[in-house]
């Protein structure tokens, strides 16, 4: 059996069409910020605003979003699941997504936005969470994985500031 290459900009094409309030992190972030690591999934932390949440539960629906894990249930997340400071681990049509209420230390969006840069990918603005921060964070919570991507991160933050970015 084939696995299907996961299609995150598909995903992030839908969360946006929805106007969905979420912050890019994880390996996808550092990637978007220049780094060579690899990822399997798609790691955002939303708004847990109730009109936000609303917008989200849709666009999850048009994802065809369900929770991974379960052998023989395909459990479609909901609102009230959203609204918490948990970790929502979620396949989609388009491939993995991780819904994450906060991150860290309990940083949620609210604490996150003030670290963030705005990208242009395409026809799309995306936030994601700057460098600094989310080096900081994954120190925060650190992880056997995290001590391998950690200096990779640091590198390019160096990286970056010799370019002048």
């Amino acid at each position: 059996m084939r696995e299907e290459i996961p299609d995150f900009l598909e995903i992030l094409k839908v969360l946006s069409k929805h106007k969905v309030e979420f912050i890019i992190v994880g390996g996808v972030c550092a990637v978007l910020h220049g780094a060579p690591v690899s990822t399997f999934d798609l790691d955002l932390v939303h708004s847990r605003s109730p009109a936000n949440l609303t917008r989200l539960t849709a666009a999850l629906g048009e994802l065809k979003a369900y929770y991974r894990g379960r052998a023989t249930q395909r459990i479609k997340p909901e609102s009230g699941h959203l609204s918490g400071p948990g970790h929502q681990l979620l396949m989609t049509k388009s491939g993995p997504l991780d819904l994450l209420g906060t991150i860290g230390k309990g940083h949620d969006y609210a604490a996150l936005i003030e670290h963030t840069v705005e990208q242009e990918i395409g026809d799309l603005r995306l936030r994601l969470l700057n460098l600094d921060a989310l080096i900081r964070i994954k120190k925060e919570t650190i992880t056997d994985k995290d001590k391998a991507i950690i200096p990779i991160l640091e590198r390019t933050l160096e990286e970056k500031a010799k370019k002048g970015h």
